[in-house]
């Protein structure tokens, strides 16, 4: 399997992705079981097959795992942005691929994982559904669509716009229990957005 500089991965590259995926997959299987708080690090490594020394060695906490998980989301979130590219203006292009990405990430563990980050966020204040940041990510995509410097900031606009009109979006479905799918208030969120400028 090629790594990023194109070359051959080597045994040690993979065994190193190969634990990081499995600690990840370990611990979000105990974070939804138990939640998040329950769930410690000890409990992680055990179910993983590694040491706590071996954690420590690929995540500086738990909090890392849910963010190296987040990212395969976050991953999606870009590459949909640029395979958007022919719905028209920055906004549009936007809505139209996290409406595609909210079709895509439908299924029940989708939705747990939602939740997990919904009650994470109420109870500590931050917004773990934000990082590294949708925003920025959104933001990048779109640079590479429109490369020319003098639209920088429209479409830094346009990235703090769609990630404030997709976590509104998030919320009301989880608030009605993630019923209908998510699609139809990510679309609504788009129509107020639109009206409103």
């Amino acid at each position: 399997m090629p790594n990023a500089v194109g070359k051959s991965e080597t045994l040690r590259e993979r065994n190193r992705r190969q634990t990081h995926q499995s600690i990840v997959e370990a611990g979000m299987k105990l974070f939804l079981a138990k939640g998040y708080e329950a769930t410690t690090v000890d409990e992680i490594a055990e179910a993983a097959g590694i040491s706590r020394r071996t954690f420590f060695h690929y995540f500086a906490s738990k909090d890392d795992i849910l963010v190296a998980h987040l990212g395969v989301y976050r991953d999606a979130l870009k590459t949909t942005i640029l395979e958007s590219a022919s719905a028209g203006g920055p906004l549009d292009v936007v809505r139209e691929a996290l409406l595609k990405i909210a079709v895509r990430f439908q299924s029940a563990q989708t939705v747990a994982v939602a939740r997990l980050i919904h009650e994470m966020d109420a109870a500590r204040g931050r917004r773990y559904g934000d990082r590294p940041g949708q925003e920025q990510i959104v933001f990048e995509a779109l640079c590479e669509l429109w490369p020319a410097q003098d639209v920088r900031d429209r479409l830094r606009v346009v990235a703090m716009v769609s990630a404030g009109a997709l976590r509104l979006a998030v919320d009301k479905w989880l608030q009605e229990d993630c019923r209908p799918p998510l699609a139809p208030y990510v679309q609504e969120a788009f129509d107020h957005l639109k009206a409103a400028i």
